[in-house]
């Protein structure tokens, strides 16, 4: 036979490109594993370190007859907000579900600021242009002293070997504990308080310092701090005070918070979810989805028909953190909503629903909340209704944003709790769950020391429930909601609250209620200020 060789035809060879590109080392499914590997056990090293110089418990034989809450290790991939590897952390936490309510624990309580907090303290200081810096507390939950007496066991695989039957008599809070979080929030809100700050009787997690020279912001959502003030000196001399007492790590300028990522020029703050939708929709399976234009249809409503869900889990956990995506997109909150009333029961149609939500979010994934430096001098409420829309219940749909100057600051879409006997009655439920939002946010606003003088404007684009605002006369076919009625009128009354008609065209408050056409939601959406 006569080859190319042989006939002296030679190609050049290509050798394989061998190099390995390194990856991460993967989450181990147990301690055991996890001691093996040099990069998990290092982490184990610093988060025992940490939990003995923190002098978190107290090794002690164990009494007869006590409950001893177990723990385990939990290990996780921490990541920059460019999504490159920061480190590998493992954190010793206890197993809650083991304690026992009157004996190990008595309250809890867990320390979460508002969404609506957040955005009007974001929209005071870009306003004034003031400084927006971001704070981590190290293991903050150790830092919580526990008023009950608590033993847990000692940390698998580094029991210590001179007595491992003892067990730790607990002096600090650990992760996991049901009071953990409760302990934390009484620690840091005693010491701030030392300092010159005042909590907020509006929401207990922010905190407000005012001085005659110098005002400064503190909110706090477990252990992520956003920390604003009125000058770069007097923010730096916080932070200081606050290291001293803490371990704490001050993370530069506000740029990603609680999975958020916060983009600054010199006069806006764009709040954009991107990354968090992504995982989302790979989650989901939904990564090459095709588009869709509006995350609702405009047609039928979600009703209980339809055949079950075979994985209900799955639906629970996509529409739970679809709920979140909604802390920057108002424009999906009543799809979301309505998403969430079948939560216990999923069917089929309540999952595709779910998958239009998906298929808007992958074509809008770089949209998000703009937060401009308008002044922020008046309230201004849109308030809607959709009447009898479920088709089970015959219950109506309320919803509302409320505008802060320029900047959109709170919005909401709920089914109304009970049945409506007409539009107007409808209408005015929606307007009194608005007015409510609105008063607590002029409550929140003098704490800020930045008040109203003038009231608060709520459209409505029906003539009769803004009739019934004002008219003092007692009608029969209102008599049943006389509660609502009263509450309205007197904010009216004082001057406090103006409920004005606005026509349906100009109604930014429908996209909170009903699924809208293209142009209607496209216009509305911008309006919300979703921009990309």
């Amino acid at each position: 036979m006569c080859t190319r060789g042989k006939r002296g035809f030679l190609l050049p060879t290509k050798r394989l490109n061998l190099t390995a590109t390194p990856t991460l080392s993967p989450i181990p499914s147990s301690y055991k594993r996890a001691l093996l590997d040099p990069l998990w056990l290092s982490a184990m090293r610093d988060e025992f370190n940490a939990l003995q110089q923190n002098n978190t418990w107290t090794l002690v034989p164990k009494p007869p007859g006590v409950n001893v809450v177990s723990g385990k290790w939990v290990f996780r991939h921490k990541f920059h907000s460019d999504g490159t590897l920061a480190r590998y952390k493992a954190r010793w936490v206890c197993r809650g579900f083991s304690q026992q309510q009157g004996i190990d624990f008595d309250e809890t309580f867990s320390p979460v600021v508002k969404p609506s907090t957040i955005r009007v303290v974001l929209s005071l200081a870009v306003s004034s242009s003031w400084p927006i810096h971001q704070l981590d507390v190290k293991n903050a939950f150790l830092h919580g002293t526990l008023n009950e007496t608590v033993y847990c066991q000692q940390p698998s695989g580094f029991e210590n070997p001179s007595s491992p039957n003892s067990v730790c008599l607990l002096n600090k809070s650990l992760y996991g504990l049901k009071q953990a979080p409760r302990a934390w929030f009484q620690r840091f809100a005693a010491f701030i308080q030392t300092v010159g700050f005042i909590p907020s009787k509006s929401d207990s997690s922010l905190f407000i310092f005012r001085s005659s020279s110098h005002t400064a912001y503190l909110l706090l959502y477990v252990d992520d701090i956003v920390l604003t003030a009125s000058s770069d000196s007097f923010l730096q001399h916080i932070i200081s005070s606050l290291s001293h007492e803490f371990s704490m790590t001050d993370l530069g300028p506000l740029h990603h918070f609680l999975g958020v990522t916060v983009s600054r020029t010199k006069s806006t703050l764009f709040l954009s979810q991107r990354s968090y939708l992504l995982d989302l929709l790979s989650r989901s399976g939904m990564s090459d989805c095709q588009p869709s234009r509006t995350p609702a249809d405009i047609g039928a409503k979600l009703s209980a028909d339809g055949d079950p869900v075979s994985d209900p889990t799955l639906y629970r956990s996509i529409t739970g953190a679809l709920q979140y995506a909604t802390l920057t997109r108002p424009d999906i909150s009543y799809s979301v909503q309505q998403a969430c009333l079948f939560m216990h029961d999923p069917r089929a149609p309540h999952l595709a629903h779910v998958h239009r939500i998906l298929r808007y979010l992958k074509g809008t994934l770089d949209h998000g909340l703009l937060i401009n430096s308008s002044s922020p001098t008046s309230l201004t409420v849109y308030s809607d209704a959709d009447w009898a829309g479920c088709p089970d219940t015959r219950r109506s749909t309320s919803g509302f944003c409320v505008y802060l100057g320029d900047n959109l600051v709170s919005w909401c879409s709920k089914r109304q709790a009970t049945v409506s006997r007409s539009s107007a009655e409808a209408e005015y439920r929606s307007v009194a769950h608005a007015v409510a939002e609105a008063v607590w946010l002029r409550q929140l606003l003098v704490e800020l020391h930045r008040p109203l003088d003038r009231a608060t404007i709520v459209y409505c684009d029906n003539i009769s429930a803004v009739y019934m605002a004002s008219n003092p006369v007692q009608h029969r076919r209102t008599k049943h909601i006389e509660i609502d009625i009263h509450f309205v009128r007197e904010k009216v009354a004082l001057g406090e609250v103006r409920v004005l008609h606005v026509p349906t065209s100009a109604q930014f408050a429908d996209i909170f209620t009903k699924g809208l056409p293209t142009a209607s939601f496209t216009d509305i959406r911008s309006s919300l200020n979703i921009v990309t």
